[in-house]
C-alpha cells in the first residue's frame, strides 16, 4: 500500500514538486458562442505523469471564491491526505502542502467535484498516471479523459446538485468538443479512460475495434475483451484498454459515447501515415500486479451492511468525523459489505483509502479485477470485500446517478 519512502531512497531520489491552482477558468463548450466560465484545477502540464515509487511534494493554492477539496480517485492508503477526514476544506485565498507517495501504476485522476454543489460553476479534472517500471509493450498511451456539463440556452453552466432544467448535455474529451487522434494502421494503443463526469454513467467504444480492458480503477485486471467493444464506467471510474488499430490507413474509426439515452461519438481515430507493422501485435501479457494480494479470505470477515442513503449521510459541507463512522475495523481484517441501494435510479458508490472485489452473487468468488467505484442499480444489493491494510479515517461517496442529486459522504475507521 501506499506510505512513507524509506529515508535512505528518499535521500536518493528527493521528492518531486507539483504546484496545482483551483481557479476561475473557462471552457469552448459551444463552438462559435465563445467560452464559458467554468472552475479549474491547474497544473504544470495537461496530464501529469510519474514513475511508480515516486514522491511527490503537492502544493495546492486556492484561488476560488470558496473552499475547495481536492479529491483523488485511486490514491490508496494515504490517510494523512484523505479529502475532508485529513484535510479539511481549503479556504478561499489559502494554500496548502502535502506528500504523496506513488507507490501504485496506475490511471488516476484529481478533482474539486466534492463540495461541487456548493459552487455555481462545475470545474474541471486533473488526469494523473503513474507508469509502470517496466512499461508494457504499446505503440502510444493516450488518456481520454471524458467530462460532462450542463449548458442552459444563454451558454451558462449549470453545476452538479442543481436542477438543470432546460440545460442540454455537452460531452468533452480532454477538454475538447469532438477530437481527432492521430494513429496508424496496426497500432497498439493502451487508451486510459476516465470517467470525470458529474453524475453520468456511460459506455464508451470505438467503432469497428476490439477493446482489451488491461486495468479498471488503477488497478491491473485479468485481461478480457470488453463485450461488444463497449467498456462502462461509473463517474469517477477508469479503465486502461488496449487497442490494435487492425483497419487500413484512411479509416475514422468514432469513438462513441452512450449515456442510458442515445449512442454519441465523441471522438474520432484517424487513421493516417505509414503502416506501423506488417500484422497485429499477439495478445498482452496482463500488467504487473500492484501488490494488492490474490486472495481474500472471506471466512471470519467482519461483515456490514450499509445502505446508501439515508439520515447518516451528509452532504460534504457538513461532514464531521465527530459523527458515528459507518463501521469500525481493525487493521488486517477482511471486510464485507452489502452495498443496498433503495432509490429509484443507479447509485455510484465510491471507496477511499481502499480498493475492493465486486464478489459474485453466491458469495463464493469474486470478479477477476479490484475497483474502488461501483454504480448500483435501483432495487439492487451488491456485496464487496477488501482487506483493510491501511490506518486512518477514510471517505465513503454515495451519490445518485441523476443530475439534480446531491453527493452524499460518510467515514469508516481502519484502527
Amino acid at each position: 500500500m501506499l506510505g512513507a519512502i524509506p529515508a535512505a531512497r528518499a535521500a536518493a531520489a528527493p521528492a518531486q514538486s507539483l504546484p496545482l491552482r483551483a481557479r476561475p477558468g473557462s471552457l469552448l463548450l459551444r463552438p462559435g458562442h465563445g467560452e464559458t466560465p467554468i472552475w479549474s484545477l491547474e497544473a504544470p502540464s495537461p496530464v501529469l505523469r510519474f514513475k511508480r515509487g515516486s514522491e511527490v511534494d503537492i502544493a495546492l493554492q486556492n484561488d476560488l471564491p470558496g473552499p475547495v477539496a481536492l479529491n483523488w480517485h485511486g490514491l490508496d492508503g494515504l490517510s494523512a491526505v484523505a479529502p475532508l477526514s485529513a484535510q479539511p476544506p481549503l479556504a478561499a485565498g489559502t494554500s496548502t502542502r502535502f506528500k504523496a507517495s506513488l507507490q501504485h501504476a496506475g490511471t488516476l485522476f484529481g478533482d474539486l467535484g466534492l463540495l461541487a454543489q456548493a459552487s455555481a460553476l462545475p470545474s474541471r479534472a486533473m488526469p494523473l498516471i503513474v507508469e509502470e517500471t517496466e512499461p508494457p509493450q504499446v505503440d502510444r498511451d493516450e488518456v481520454l479523459m471524458i467530462e460532462d456539463f450542463r449548458l442552459r440556452p444563454d451558454g451558462t453552466a449549470v453545476g452538479a446538485g442543481t436542477e438543470p432544467k432546460d440545460a442540454s448535455a455537452i460531452y468533452t474529451v480532454n477538454g475538447l468538443i469532438s477530437p481527432d487522434i492521430a494513429v496508424r494502421s496496426n497500432e497498439r494503443l493502451r487508451l486510459r479512460l476516465i470517467n470525470a463526469c458529474q453524475r453520468h454513467v456511460i459506455a464508451v467504444k470505438i467503432d469497428g475495434l476490439d477493446a482489451r480492458v488491461m486495468a479498471l480503477d488503477s488497478q491491473p485486471a485479468e485481461p478480457f475483451l470488453a463485450r461488444n467493444g463497449a467498456i462502462l464506467l461509473a463517474p469517477g471510474g477508469r479503465a486502461d484498454a488496449f487497442i490494435d488499430v487492425s483497419l487500413p490507413s484512411g479509416g475514422t474509426p468514432q469513438v462513441l459515447l452512450h449515456d442510458g439515452k442515445e449512442a454519441r461519438p465523441v471522438a474520432r481515430l484517424r487513421i493516417e501515415g505509414e503502416i506501423a507493422r506488417p500484422a497485429p501485435l499477439p495478445p498482452p501479457a496482463p500488467l504487473p500486479s500492484n501488490g494488492l494480494p490474490e486472495q481474500l479470505e472471506l471466512k471470519g470477515a467482519q461483515r456490514f451492511e450499509l445502505a446508501l442513503a439515508g439520515n447518516e449521510w451528509v452532504s460534504p459541507v457538513r461532514f464531521s468525523t465527530s459523527a458515528a463512522p459507518a463501521f469500525k475495523v481493525r487493521k488486517g481484517r477482511i471486510v464485507v459489505l452489502a452495498l443496498v441501494n433503495r432509490a429509484a435510479d443507479a447509485t455510484v458508490f465510491h471507496l477511499h483509502g481502499h480498493h475492493f472485489r465486486l464478489l459474485d452473487r453466491l458469495d463464493d468468488g469474486w470478479k477477476p479485477y479490484w475497483l474502488d467505484t461501483l454504480a448500483i442499480e435501483p432495487g439492487q444489493t451488491q456485496r464487496i470485500a477488501f482487506a483493510a491494510e491501511t490506518t486512518g479515517r477514510w471517505l465513503i461517496e454515495s451519490t445518485v446517478a441523476d443530475w439534480a442529486a446531491p453527493k452524499l459522504v460518510r467515514w469508516y475507521s481502519v484502527e
